[in-house]
């Protein structure tokens, strides 16, 4: 598979695709008023535990307090790294871990979402290159991705002789590890060491709530934790960009330097790549599948759910077959828009009937194998009979649609508006409503005008006369573009125009 990374860059934000055979597999943005506290280090106090909830608030100095959960003090580690057996077991008690007016190290894991505070963890995890370093646990493993045995053993022997060298903590060998020489390695862990030495010491002479340590930029982070063997090339289309990913790479493996390239030409580089229709298209509810079909993806506060349709897709010969064929071609498209999206949390998939168990174990298989090509937790929790799947995604940071897109003035992010014959009838009990004193003056009827234009047109049905006889004198209609469809104003005096 070939990978690349496309970036570009702007005085309000940076934007960063990655592209898998030259189609748009994730996108990220950094905004400069809004730069991301995911992976984030703060000194905290603990301002509130709630015993009944299991939960603990802490302040760490962002808008709203943060929140934690028993187990977040031992929360897995990004990437699902931690064999079963290797997990520890948790507490269940908040209160045997923090109390009110405690200060506290804490990381954040997840950013803050709607109305919801960051979620932190007292489980402080530092990614590097080619490792994970864990300052508080005693703990060497390698990630899952490593299969070949002899080097999950090599790389296991290098990290605990770190670990003993180090005098603790603990170290997680990232795939990147795979088949690097030792002195990179121990270069990387001793960044990492370095760097929560710092941590350690701001916080012992710092006062909470203050930041520790902040996560480097996006583009930074991107490098760190995509950038392999298998990425083709990284292209980025501003001279400052550049400079700071060939510099960070310099510092961190001088061998990917070759794959750096600055794209200075007329033009934008996301429409060289064809991004910005991707993007354009993954705002769209509707998606197209190649064979005619396509998929309809809901996005609601309290699941995603994904229909799927045959449209033209008719088949040349059994029905049911014709059905495996949509479905399997969907769910490799769901799984792409899962991604592109970053839709996360609770999703249920509706996959068109199948009557073979067969052939939903088949597209569940192949639904399963290409969600394992994201680097987000999901897990599939069910399959029923009608074709529904549910299943669930990590949702890390908002997804692409409440990034680029806000809620709808006009509708308030319902998704309709009120039809026009209801807002007139609305009209007609609010006139009715007034007291006589102001029904015995001139009034104006203020609307949209969508509205205005049916009760001016319509002066003969009857509608408007049968308004005006609740009044002493003609009702004035006058259209306002500023109004909204739903919205409308009766006011005193002839209308202004």
């Amino acid at each position: 598979m070939r990978r690349e990374l496309v970036v570009t860059s702007s005085p309000k934000e940076t934007r960063v695709a990655l592209l898998e055979d030259s189609q748009v597999a994730e996108f990220f943005i950094e905004r400069s008023e809004h730069a991301s506290t995911a992976g984030n280090i703060y000194k905290g106090r603990v301002s509130r535990v709630l015993p009944g909830m299991g939960s603990a608030f802490v302040d760490i100095g962002l808008e709203r307090d943060a929140f934690m959960h028993a187990e977040d003090v031992f929360e897995d580690l990004p990437e699902n790294l931690l064999e079963e057996e290797e997990r520890g077991a948790r507490p269940t008690a908040i209160e045997d871990l923090v109390s009110p007016g405690q200060d506290i190290v804490v990381q954040v894991v997840k950013e803050a979402l709607g109305t919801k505070g960051a979620r932190i963890t007292a489980h402080v995890s530092l990614p590097g290159r080619f490792m994970v370093f864990l300052p508080t646990v005693e703990h060497v493993g390698v990630s899952r991705r490593v299969q070949d045995d002899d080097e999950r053993k090599r790389l296991k022997s290098f990290l605990k002789g770190i670990r003993r060298e180090n005098g603790g903590g603990g170290f997680i060998g990232r795939t990147a590890a795979l088949g690097r020489e030792n002195v990179d390695l121990e270069r990387d862990a001793r960044n990492l060491i370095r760097t929560w030495d710092e941590i350690r010491g701001v916080a012992s002479r710092g006062k909470a709530p203050m930041l520790l340590y902040k996560e480097p930029s996006l583009v930074e982070r991107l490098l760190r934790d995509l950038l392999g063997k298998d990425v083709a090339g990284v292209h980025v289309d501003d001279p400052e960009v550049h400079k700071k990913v060939y510099n960070f790479l310099d510092r961190v493996d001088p061998e990917l330097l070759s794959k750096v390239r600055l794209v200075n030409r007329p033009g934008h580089i996301f429409d060289d790549f064809g991004i910005n229709t991707e993007l354009e298209r993954a705002l769209k509810t509707r998606v197209p599948l190649e064979s005619g079909g396509s998929i309809v993806v809901e996005e609601t506060e309290a699941l995603v759910a994904i229909d799927v349709n045959t449209g033209r897709f008719v088949g040349k010969s059994d029905h049911e077959e014709t059905i495996v064929k949509n479905n399997i071609e969907a769910a490799r498209e769901i799984a792409r828009q899962l991604r592109l999206r970053d839709l996360g949390g609770i999703i249920v998939l509706d996959f068109i009937d199948m009557k073979d168990r067969k052939n939903r174990k088949k597209v569940l298989a192949v639904l399963d194998g290409e969600l394992r090509r994201d680097r987000a937790t999901s897990r599939v929790l069910s399959v029923s009979e009608f074709g529904l799947v549910i299943l669930t995604r990590k949702r890390v940071r908002e997804s692409l649609s409440k990034t680029l897109c806000e809620t709808c003035p006009e509708c308030a992010g319902v998704g309709r508006v009120k039809s026009v014959p209801t807002i007139l009838t609305e009209i007609y009990d609010e006139i009715r409503k007034l007291p006589s004193e102001l029904k015995a003056q001139k009034l104006t009827l203020r609307a949209a005008p969508a509205v205005a234009d049916v009760l001016l047109e319509e002066r003969d049905s009857g509608f408007l006369s049968s308004i005006s006889s609740l009044l002493s004198e003609p009702l004035g209609v006058e259209a306002d573009p500023l109004l909204s469809q739903e919205q409308f104003d009766i006011l005193t005096g002839p209308p202004t125009n």
